[in-house]
């Protein structure tokens, strides 16, 4: 069986048209929210929020903020 292959624009179209059909408007929305590109670099945010810690450092800093009202030693 071979299949034409139509263009992005009309399979963007015809998905979010079975979406909004199946799953409604809304839930088509928000299903569609998940697939964001979102911005910025996060490599190079990453490391220059990292920079001066070591695995271990950043390890601390999660078991701290999972315990707040405990007193730093």
């Amino acid at each position: 069986m071979t299949t034409a292959l139509m263009p992005l624009t009309e399979i963007t179209r015809s998905a979010i048209h079975v979406l909004c059909r199946e799953l409604g408007v809304v839930n088509t929305a928000r299903f569609l929210n998940q697939f964001n590109l979102g911005f910025g670099n996060y490599t190079v945010e990453r490391d220059e929020l990292f920079a001066d810690m070591t695995v271990d450092d950043i390890v601390a800093e999660i078991h701290r903020m999972h315990r707040p009202n405990q007193v730093d030693e």
